[in-house]
C-alpha cells in the first residue's frame, strides 16, 4: 500500500470513516443537541470506549461552544451519576451496553442518546448481547441522527473538553478551562504541535482511552488534520505493531506500561513488524523506567519523546530521546511558555539541585477552574502557580526530575488513583476498623494499590471478600490489588496511621521511590 493509497479519515477496527464523513455528522449531532438546548458554555457527557463516535460528539459539543464531559467508562453507576449531576449536563451519549447499568443513575431531564456498540468493541470486550438494544430511556442516535439537519449556526470559540479528575476528598473535579482566544488557540497549538509531534496529514494512533486527557487532547487535534486518526478499542502488544505497520502511522501517545507490554514480546514477534514509519512518539502520565527507555530507543530509534504536567496545568517539561539517554530518569527540560518553582515546606523558593514541590504555570494558557469548586482551585494557587503535589528538582542543566509525590495519589497504569476514596469504602465493609491504602511497585504498572486492613476486635477478615465488597461500588481499577490483614496498624503519636512505615519498605526493597 502506497502513501497515495492510504485511507484519509478516523479508523476503528474495520470502520473507516473519512473527514467529510465526520464532518458531516458531527454537524449534525451538533445541531441535534443545539433543539435540546444545548447552549454555549454548557456540558456534554459522553459515555464510550474509544470510537469514531466519541470523536464526532466531542467535536459536536465543542462547535455549540460547550464543553464535551468525557466520562471514565470503568466508573460505576453512582460515580457516573455524580458526573452527570455535577456538570449539569443536558445530555449524555453513550454505547448501548454502558447504559444499561445506569437506568437509576440519570437525573430527571437528561436526555440519553443510545450509540451503537460496535464490532471491535464487542470483540474486545465481554458485553452481555442483552444489553446491545438501545434501552428503553434512551433514543438511538443513528435514527436520531437522519432526522437532523446539519448545524448552520455561527462559529463559536472552542474550549477543551472538560475532564473530571480525582481529588483528595475521593469526588471527582472537572477542570473547566476558558474558552482561548485567537492568540492562545495559536499558541496552544504551536506547543501541541512541538509536544505531540502532530502536523498536518499526521497519521496516528491512539492505543490510549479518549477519557484521559492526554490521549483525549491528542486524539482530538489528530483528528482534524487530515490525515488519519486510528482508534484502537482496547491496547494488545502484537495488534498495536500490525496497525503501526498496516497503517503507516507516525505519530502515537502512550504511557510506559504500554512500552513494558511491548517489550515483554517475544523478539521474533517484534522485529516481525516494519516500525520504519514511526517519526514521533509522546509518552507521559506516570514515571518511565530509565532502562524500558533505553530498550526503547534502540529497538524504534530517537523518536520517543516524553513530557511532564496535568490535566490542570498542561505540558511543563519535555525530553526528547537525546535528553533521555543523557539523562537518565529526567522529565526534560521546561518547555517553552513554562515557568516552574520547587518550593520548600516553608514556602520559599528553592535553588537548583533542592528537593521541593513543584508548582508550574504556562504564560497565554487559557485559565482554569475547578467546575463547581473555586475554592479548591484556591488551595493548590501560590502566586499564580499551581500544583498537583509532585516532589523534584531540577539540575544544573536544566534538567528536571520527578522524585516524590507529596500526596497519597498513586499512579497505576498512567491512571491517578486517590487512596482517600478506597480508604472510604474500606471502612463501609463490615468487620473493618481502619485500614490504609498506598502504592507499592509494580513491573508492569508502575504501581499497584495495596491495602493493609485492621479488623474489629474478634473479627475475621478475608482479603478475596474485601475486594468482591470493593468491587460492588468501586471501579476495577480502584479496587487495591493487594490486601494484607494486620492485627494492628502502625500509629504516630496522634493516633493518625503512620502510612510510610507501611509504605516505604517495598519501596525500599525496589530501589526506587516513584
Amino acid at each position: 500500500m502506497t502513501t497515495q493509497q492510504l485511507f484519509l479519515g478516523v479508523i476503528s477496527g474495520d470502520r473507516r470513516r473519512s473527514h467529510a464523513e465526520v464532518a458531516d455528522r458531527t454537524d449534525r449531532i451538533a445541531a441535534g443537541l443545539q433543539k435540546l438546548g444545548v447552549k454555549q458554555g454548557d456540558s456534554v457527557c459522553i459515555l464510550m470506549r474509544n470510537d469514531i463516535a466519541f470523536i464526532e460528539a466531542a467535536y459536536a459539543a465543542m462547535r455549540l461552544g460547550a464543553y464535551g464531559v468525557p466520562v471514565n467508562w470503568h466508573f460505576k453507576p453512582e460515580e457516573i451519576n455524580y458526573v452527570l449531576k455535577d456538570s449539569g449536563t443536558p445530555v449524555l451519549i453513550g454505547h448501548a451496553d454502558m447504559l444499561h447499568q445506569l437506568r437509576d443513575a440519570i437525573p430527571p431531564g437528561v436526555t440519553v442518546l443510545s450509540v451503537p456498540t460496535p464490532p471491535e468493541i464487542l470483540g474486545n470486550y465481554k458485553i452481555d448481547p442483552a444489553h446491545l438494544a438501545t434501552p428503553d430511556f434512551a433514543t438511538d442516535l443513528e435514527s436520531w441522527l437522519k432526522q437532523q439537519a446539519p448545524y448552520d449556526g455561527p462559529a463559536l470559540p472552542q474550549p477543551q473538553n472538560m475532564i473530571y479528575t480525582s481529588g483528595t476528598t475521593g469526588h471527582p473535579k472537572g477542570v473547566k478551562r476558558n474558552a482561548p482566544t485567537p492568540e492562545q488557540t495559536a499558541n496552544a497549538e504551536a506547543m501541541r504541535a512541538m509536544i505531540y509531534g502532530l502536523k498536518p496529514g499526521a497519521r496516528a494512533l491512539l492505543p490510549g482511552p479518549l477519557y484521559h486527557s492526554a490521549p483525549n487532547s491528542f486524539g482530538l487535534r489528530a483528528g482534524r488534520l487530515g490525515g488519519a486518526l486510528v482508534l484502537m478499542p482496547r491496547f494488545d502488544p502484537e495488534e498495536f505493531l500490525r496497525l503501526v505497520e498496516r497503517e503507516k502511522i507516525d505519530t502515537i501517545f502512550m504511557v510506559p506500561t504500554m512500552f513494558i507490554r511491548l517489550m515483554k514480546l517475544p523478539e521474533e514477534v517484534r522485529r516481525k513488524y516494519d516500525m520504519s514509519s514511526l517519526r514521533h512518539i509522546i509518552h507521559a502520565a506516570a514515571p518511565c523506567p530509565a532502562d524500558v527507555k533505553r530498550a526503547m530507543i534502540e529497538w524504534w530509534g530517537p523518536v520517543i519523546h516524553e513530557f511532564y504536567g496535568s490535566t490542570e496545568s498542561g505540558a511543563v517539561t519535555f525530553a526528547n530521546s537525546e535528553d533521555a539517554l543523557k539523562k537518565p530518569g529526567t522529565v526534560g527540560r521546561i518547555a517553552p511558555g513554562a515557568e516552574l518553582r520547587f518550593v520548600g515546606e516553608d514556602g520559599k523558593i528553592l535553588p537548583q539541585g533542592e528537593i521541593g514541590e513543584i508548582y508550574s504555570k504556562i504564560a497565554g494558557n487559557p485559565d482554569f477552574t475547578y467546575h463547581n469548586k473555586p475554592e479548591k482551585r484556591a488551595e493548590i494557587d501560590l502566586d499564580g502557580f499551581i500544583t498537583s503535589g509532585d516532589v523534584g528538582y531540577i539540575d544544573q542543566d536544566g534538567y528536571v526530575f520527578i522524585c516524590d509525590r507529596k500526596r497519597d495519589m498513586v499512579i497505576s497504569g498512567g491512571v491517578n488513583i486517590y487512596p482517600a476514596e478506597i480508604e472510604a469504602a474500606l471502612h463501609a465493609v463490615p468487620g473493618v476498623h481502619d485500614c490504609a491504602v498506598f502504592g507499592i511497585p509494580d513491573a508492569e504498572f508502575g504501581e499497584a494499590l495495596m491495602a493493609v486492613v485492621e479488623p474489629q476486635p474478634g473479627v475475621t477478615l478475608d482479603a478475596g471478600s474485601i475486594r468482591a465488597q470493593l468491587k460492588a461500588s468501586l471501579a476495577d481499577y480502584k479496587v487495591p490489588k493487594h490486601v494484607e490483614i494486620h492485627g494492628s496498624l502502625p500509629r504516630e503519636d496522634s493516633g493518625k496511621i503512620f502510612k510510610r512505615r507501611l509504605r516505604d519498605p517495598y519501596w525500599e526493597r525496589a530501589g526506587r521511590k516513584i
